[in-house]
């Protein structure tokens, strides 16, 4: 499953670290969340609810899940580099709503959001989650099951 190199605050450095401390013809595997996929919607909604980001706040951690991002990152260090979108069945026994609920506990981007957000706008972020979350869900038995897109990222040390 996604890696949490993705929330590291300055990916080219983690970029040139996992090159560095990989021997030569070695190999590097991630797994990172797209930006259009279910997890980057998610992200893309709890951010319109928070102030904006500083300018010299890191870079979104869903571009380690871009295609062209993760290829700028690594491409003068790697001799191979196979991308593969990925998607993962995500499956919760629980409804929309406590699903949701299910990621302000447990989640930690999630949890983050919710804390830094007034109680009087937490209700609006919750009912827009819902709203992702009920978009994707595919389960029919009152129960949350979304399909989830990840980059498949294996990069072979030059």
């Amino acid at each position: 499953m996604p890696n949490q190199t993705m929330f590291a605050p300055r990916p080219d450095r983690v970029a040139a670290e996992l090159v560095r401390v990989c021997r030569v013809g070695g190999r590097i595997a991630l797994a990172n969340w797209t930006p259009d996929g279910f997890i980057g919607q998610i992200f893309k909604t709890t951010s319109k609810h928070l102030p904006p980001p500083p300018p010299d706040a890191p870079v979104p951690p869903v571009l380690w899940g871009d295609e062209a991002t993760v290829r700028e990152r690594f491409r003068d260090d790697v001799s191979k580099l196979v991308l593969t979108p990925v998607m993962a069945q995500l499956r919760y026994p629980f409804s929309v709503p406590g699903t949701v609920e299910f990621f302000r506990t447990y989640y930690g981007p999630t949890q983050k959001a919710f804390a830094a957000l007034p109680e009087d706008k937490q209700p609006a972020l919750r009912r827009d989650l819902e709203n992702v979350f009920g978009q994707y869900n595919k389960a029919t038995d009152g129960s949350t099951s979304v399909e989830a897109e990840y980059l498949e990222v294996v990069a072979t040390r030059a």
